[in-house]
């Protein structure tokens, strides 16, 4: 691992997806070159203009065909961060991929079906840090979204870091933030001390950690306004629209529109010759009066709704008053680019001001459509402004105003009185503070310092902060409910990793974190190795195992047997010989059961060997006759005695006897077993010979009391040998 750390996160929202990498030191680096100003810090997180790609459309269309969301979808996105991620710095690095308003409309089967198989596909082609599915890959609310946002402006801005150079006054240094996307609107602020403590419950308790490991804390209360979108709110515009005027009329004037634009229902222009223009359904046509589009798109904040959790600001949803004295907000996305790209493209880094920005777009929208087209086909507001910006802006505009300070009750500057506690500061800090907007109630931006202002920048600060080491026993890094005490409420969310200190660690005599080595090769990275090293184990064992030949095998498997049972062990314990694995590995047949069993040698047994008694001189342990050990198969390969030399042992062309060669001796004056070559059993003092035959024919039993006369045997030529047997058939 080097000094760098890095982070991929994919943003997928309802229109595509869009992955951000980002870098930051390691905890090690960071506390070796940083200063005590950088100690008392957030981790810096760093990230470059190419470093991010977006694709289209969003994942919650694949809900009908999740597999096809990897590689229809997901692989240009992984193929762009395994490009700019260092190669072996990939399986150190996290992925995350967060949706938000697409995928909250999908059926649960739906979201849950594209949301494995995303996960999936991280695993099958990456080789990304990916410890905990549900944590990295998920549908995250409109609160954690605004929440992440928050983090994100705070940081940029220097509210976390150098609290001292943001004194809004009453001891309070952090911004709030606001965001407008096409289906929802989020806020996130601090509320000052008497707000924080009379809405206690209301508020998300917010843990970071710095890089000398002093964990900080924050209550942030977090909202969103569902419906309150651009989009949505354009939508239920245009419904109320169709609802003011007559059935059957066709041509609805509508003041959001500019001079002589005509549009759809959804939005878009119709041309001279258009069919819509002379069928059925009603269209829109502009008029350009902004001040009456203020008027039509105030209804839209449902100020009405009753409030049952006081105070509220719009819709009935519960918000603690909001100290615009000391709360100040930066507002992202819709609220940029409504304000900027179009009415202060030279002025990107001064203050909102409600009196000249509403100047600017009452003159605007009051314009003919026909010249406006040809403004921006001369690029007059820059190449990203195309006609679809200039259609929407008179809309979004009027909605931006509403919610800003209707809805919210951000004061109206340059119309309204705003208090000036910035006694203490100097004339230079105000004048550049002021340029900035950040002294101000409201101030639109799009990037500070160069970074993007964007929700998924807060989630990499997360994360980055929960690697840094915690000092003395800090607690975990996250979010959750805010309660009092050291425990960590239910819900509360962690921030999707815990640090790993690097190998280096561990050389001063593993003198920090050696005793838990264990523990952390079943965590984080070296959970995905563990499959790996089994599967090669397991080949390894079974190479070995191959590679000792059957005959060590068959007699490390006989001997394993043999110790398992004894004779007392009952016939229904007793081990049976191996099935079909088994006769492969360890060279025994493919009987089904094979039963190694003691027969006592009395008139019932089913035969029993001439004269044998005669070789022993130790009675059993009854006193009787030694018992005799004989094997029972049906299996089909050639019959094999234990022990009995090749030169001795000799079978039938009818394999239905057995015979002993008398001319070939195993041992020279040895006992009749040695001579024989067969290895003696011992159990009691008696004898016990073990067989195994080829078919599936059973010894006959004894016809009478006395020795059975067995045809076709060869004539007894010695004492010490044993006379062959057949075994006669059923």
């Amino acid at each position: 691992m080097g000094k760098h750390c890095y982070g991929v996160i994919l943003d997928a929202g309802s229109s595509g997806s869009r992955v951000y990498i980002y870098r930051w030191l390691n905890a090690q680096a960071a506390r070796a070159t940083g200063d005590a100003t950088a100690l008392a810090s957030l981790p810096e997180i760093k990230t470059k203009k190419k470093w991010n790609k977006k694709v289209h459309p969003g994942i919650s269309t694949f809900g009908t065909k999740p597999e096809r969301v990897g590689p229809d979808h997901l692989k240009d996105l992984v193929n762009f961060a395994q490009e700019h991620v260092p190669k072996d710095e990939v399986e150190n690095t996290p992925i995350f991929l967060l949706a938000t308003a697409g995928m909250r409309l999908l059926p649960d089967e739906q979201r849950t079906a594209v949301l494995e198989e995303i996960c999936a596909y991280f695993q099958r082609t990456t080789q990304f840090q990916l410890p905990d599915c549900g944590l990295h890959v998920q549908v995250i609310p409109g609160e954690t979204e605004g929440l992440y946002g928050w983090i994100a402006a705070n940081y940029l801005l220097g509210g976390f870091d150098v609290p001292e150079r943001h004194d809004h006054g009453k001891g309070h240094h952090t911004y709030g933030f606001l965001d407008m996307g096409g289906a929802s609107a989020p806020l996130a602020f601090a509320p000052n001390a008497t707000e924080a403590e009379r809405h206690a419950e209301d508020l998300k308790l917010l843990r970071l950690r710095r890089v000398g490991g002093e964990a900080v804390e924050y209550r942030v209360f977090v909202t969103t306004w569902l419906g309150f979108g651009a989009n949505e709110a354009r939508r239920r515009y245009v419904q109320g629209l169709l609802e003011a005027y007559p059935d059957g009329t066709l041509e609805l004037p509508d003041p959001c529109l500019p001079v002589g634009l005509k549009v759809n229902q959804t939005g878009y222009e119709l041309v001279p010759g258009s069919p819509e223009l002379v069928g059925v359904k009603p269209y829109l046509v502009g008029t350009g009066a902004f001040p009456e589009c203020l008027r039509r798109t105030y209804p839209l904040l449902e100020k009405e709704r009753a409030c049952v959790d006081v105070p509220c600001l719009l819709n009935g949803q519960h918000t603690p008053a909001i100290d615009f004295d000391v709360n100040h907000f930066v507002g992202v996305s819709e609220y940029w680019h409504t304000t900027h790209e179009v009415f202060a493209m030279a002025h990107k880094d001064k203050a909102y001001d409600f009196h000249t920005y509403q100047k600017q777009v009452t003159d605007f929208c009051s314009r003919e459509w026909r010249d406006i087209v040809k403004d921006v086909g001369s690029q007059k507001w820059g190449k990203k402004v195309d006609e679809k910006t200039m259609e929407e802006v008179c809309f979004k505009a009027s909605w931006l105003i509403n919610m800003l300070h209707d809805g919210i009750g951000v004061p109206r500057v340059g119309l309204e009185p705003v208090k000036d506690n910035s006694s203490n500061k100097t004339k230079a800090m105000l004048d550049k503070a002021a340029d900035r907007g950040f002294l101000d109630p409201f101030q639109a931006v799009d990037k500070i310092d160069g970074t993007e202002v964007s929700w998924t920048l807060g989630k990499m600060v997360l994360y980055a902060s929960s690697q840094m080491p915690a000092a003395n026993q800090a607690l975990a890094v996250g979010f959750g409910s805010n309660i009092a005490g050291e425990k960590l409420p239910s819900d509360f969310q962690y921030a999707g990793g815990k640090y790993e200190p690097l190998p280096t660690d561990l050389d001063d005599g593993h003198a920090e974190g050696g005793d838990d080595w264990h523990d952390r090769i079943f965590n984080g990275t070296y959970s995905r190795r563990v499959p790996g090293i089994l599967i090669f184990v397991v080949i390894l064992v079974l190479a070995i195992f191959l590679l000792c030949g059957r005959e060590r095998r068959q007699s490390a498997y006989h001997k394993l047997l043999r110790r398992r049972s004894t004779p007392d062990t009952p016939r229904s314990r007793r081990r049976k010989a191996p099935g079909f694995l088994g006769s492969k590995f360890f060279g025994g047949s493919n009987s089904p059961t094979y039963e190694r069993v003691l027969e006592a040698a009395d008139p019932a047994d089913d035969f029993e060997l001439s004269d044998v008694e005669d070789l022993h001189s130790a009675p059993s342990s009854g006193g009787g006759p030694a018992p005799y050990r004989i094997g029972r198969s049906s299996g089909w390969a050639t019959p094999v005695a234990r022990g009995v030399s090749p030169d001795i042992l000799r079978t039938s062309p009818s394999k239905n006897k057995l015979y002993f060669d008398t001319t070939s001796r195993g041992a020279a004056g040895g006992s009749a077993e040695k001579g024989l070559g067969i290895t003696p059993f011992e159990r009691g003092g008696g004898v016990s010979v073990m067989m195994r035959t080829e078919s599936k024919e059973r010894l006959a039993p004894r016809e009478s009391m006395g020795r059975r006369s067995r045809a076709g045997s060869p004539t007894r030529r010695s004492p010490m040998l044993m006379a062959p047997f057949k075994e006669s058939v059923d």
